[in-house]
């Protein structure tokens, strides 16, 4: 492959050393992240002939317009690096974690000195006790409503003091100690609490036994009332037990991963092994692995999930060795404060761990498919309820859906939204700024954003060249067209169309949001699709997004004109240096909290220009 000539210099001027990079598209978005011993070597790797050989490789390479190092002093620092810029860009041609979401955990607010046990998504370090990740929060709260029998735990936010005139309800259902009015004092309380910790931790044999022996010291001295509740207890907690599968003699800590792929998807399986025995397993899915190595997959994974888990194991056992494997450990080491291995046991119990993972992650995927052919199959639905309802020629395949934001006519934007197959295709999103309107006139602002929808359509389909992307997705006609309106909305729509010649080739409908109705050309009374129709849905979720869409490239704009219209208001700043600053500090808010060193430190602010401006701050 040949390198592009404006990428040239970029390869030229690559440091050798150790570092992070980042490869971005025309659109200025982050496409990958990556790291390496040297910087220089590894990212000229990917325009090598060799490296064209993968598929991704060759998409990828073929995407990238600019490319930014940064340079770290060990390659372990270029690990910590990729993992939060990965974090933060998401970038699509890296392996990930599917959900952008959190993951719930156990926090035990020990540095309180009445700990509560709550269900949190944030792991700090506080001080406090974190167990997980879990990826079912039902699944969680089922487990802490079991362990509160046996461990009775405050949930409110009152101030323990001990001179409550009286406890809440969860005290008359044995399921707090009431500390709040001095039932019990802070030393009984905590070491209730310690109790359960331990039982997080897998000790939950030497938990029950402790219970028992209680139970039966209170059962000969005759308080019976007290060996009843231990007795409860017992029982909550060997009902807990029951699901943990005991696995290892020696009473070891590891987690146990493996995965299972297919058609580009991967499921990744974690059994959680806590004093030798199987206290759990989750399971996660992946995107951005097609055509990657499963060692590479691995590595991707470990990275991004042990970056935040609660607790790292001084043992990970794995199906195969994964690349870097020597600087992960040394991150986990680093994490865990103590020594972590990775191993990939080749016989005996681990191998067979590994072997029942890698089964629970092919049943996982299994799953995973069926849900996706099911929604497929209501997708199929939603779209043959439009076409017969709308009296649409075909199946609309294609949709494409046109919103206005605007504020009394200020930053007036547009968006344009494109469902296929009735799923978002984000890559076909467009954003528009309106440029021909003066005032809050939504109808010529549709009338400006269509014909420079439909005038790219001319371009891509004539010998105009716009690049291939662009050139692929304007060249699309849609198979639906809706406006966010009414009557109106559509009228507009009407005579762009016409004006294009296109009245006969693209089906166009208003949406009227207040009364959910449709409104098709030459019908007089607008279609109202059944409350529970698959089609509605379909055609709200559209109408929505859009809607999104639109209000955040406003709600942008808007603030950027606030921004730059009081960093004009700066003495001595002009266009060139409003930018220089922008970059510097990305905020006026950072601006604000700049020293006058730091203000002078930018490219082109003299330090008389960075003092007027701290003043005038």
């Amino acid at each position: 492959m040949n390198t592009p000539a404006d990428l040239e210099g970029i390869l030229e001027a690559l440091p050798a050393c150790p570092g992070v990079y980042l490869m971005r598209d025309v659109k200025e978005q982050v496409i990958y992240v990556g790291k390496a011993i040297n910087l220089r070597s590894r990212v000229r790797s990917y325009f090598t002939p060799s490296a064209q050989e993968n598929p991704k490789i060759r998409r990828l390479a073929g995407e990238i317009s600019d490319i930014e190092t940064i340079v770290t002093e060990t390659e372990l620092e270029a690990l910590i690096l990729e993992a939060n810029l990965i974090k933060a860009h998401r970038p699509r041609f890296n392996v990930r974690l599917r959900d952008d979401k959190r993951y719930p955990y156990v926090v035990v607010t020990w540095a309180e000195p009445f700990p509560r046990v709550q269900v949190t998504r944030r792991v700090e370090r506080d001080g406090n006790r974190y167990f997980g990740p879990y990826t079912s929060s039902a699944a969680v709260r089922q487990t802490l409503d079991l362990l509160r029998r046996s461990f009775p735990y405050l949930t409110c936010n009152r101030t323990i003091d001990g001179q409550d005139e009286r406890a809440c309800l969860y005290y008359d259902m044995k399921l707090c100690l009431g500390p709040c009015i001095g039932a019990v004092t802070q030393e009984e309380y905590r070491a209730t609490i310690q109790g359960l910790i331990r039982f997080l931790e897998g000790h939950s044999e030497e938990v029950a036994a402790g219970i028992e022996s209680r139970m039966q010291v209170a059962a000969e001295a005759l308080d019976f009332e007290k060996a009843a509740v231990l007795r409860d207890q017992l029982h909550a907690i060997r009902q807990v037990m029951e699901r943990q599968k005991v696995v290892a003699a020696a009473g070891n800590d590891e987690d146990v991963l493996a995965f299972a792929r297919d058609d580009g998807n991967a499921c990744m399986q974690v059994f959680f092994i806590r004093g030798g025995k199987l206290l759990g397993r989750e399971y996660f899915m992946l995107e951005g692995a097609e055509e990657v190595e499963d060692r590479d997959v691995m590595a991707a994974f470990l990275k991004q999930f042990y970056d935040e888990a609660a607790y790292i194991p001084p043992e990970v056992i794995l199906p195969e060795a994964v690349t870097e494997t020597l600087v992960i450990e040394e991150w986990l080491r680093s994490k865990r404060g103590a020594k972590v291995t990775l191993h990939v046991p080749r016989r005996g119990r681990k191998r067979q761990l590994v072997q029942m993972a890698t089964e629970n992650a092919v049943q996982m995927l299994d799953a995973q498919r069926v849900r996706w052919e099911h929604d497929t199959l209501r997708q199929e639905q939603s779209l043959d309820e439009l076409q017969q309802a709308l009296d649409l020629p075909q199946r609309p395949a294609r949709i494409e859906c046109y919103d206005i934001s605007n504020t009394q006519g200020t930053q007036p934007t547009a968006s344009m939204v494109v469902f296929e197959q009735g799923v978002p295709r984000k890559s076909d999103y467009r954003r528009f700024v309106i440029r021909t309107v003066e005032g809050p006139d939504d109808y010529a602002s549709m009338e400006e954003v269509l014909t420079r929808r439909f005038r790219r359509w001319q371009a891509a389909t004539s010998d105009e060249v716009l690049g291939a992307r662009q050139v692929k997705a304007w060249a699309l006609l849609p198979d639906l067209l809706i406006v966010d309106g009414g009557r109106g909305q559509l009228n507009v729509a009407l005579k762009v169309l016409a004006a294009f010649d296109l009245t006969d080739r693209v089906p166009v409908a208003g949406l009227a949001k207040q009364e959910e109705e449709v409104h098709l050309p030459g019908k007089a009374q607008p279609v109202r699709l059944p409350r529970s129709s698959q089609g509605l849905f379909l055609l709200q979720r559209v109408r929505d997004e859009a809607h999104r869409f639109a209000i955040t490239h406003h709600r942008e704009r808007r603030q950027r004109a606030g921004l730059a219209s009081e960093l004009d208001a700066l003495p001595g700043i002009g266009p060139m240096r409003r930018r220089a600053l922008l970059k510097a500090f990305g905020s006026l808010e950072r601006i604000r909290a700049a020293s006058v060193e730091e203000l002078a430190a930018v490219p082109g602010i003299p330090r008389v220009v960075a003092e007027a401006i701290k003043e005038h701050l």
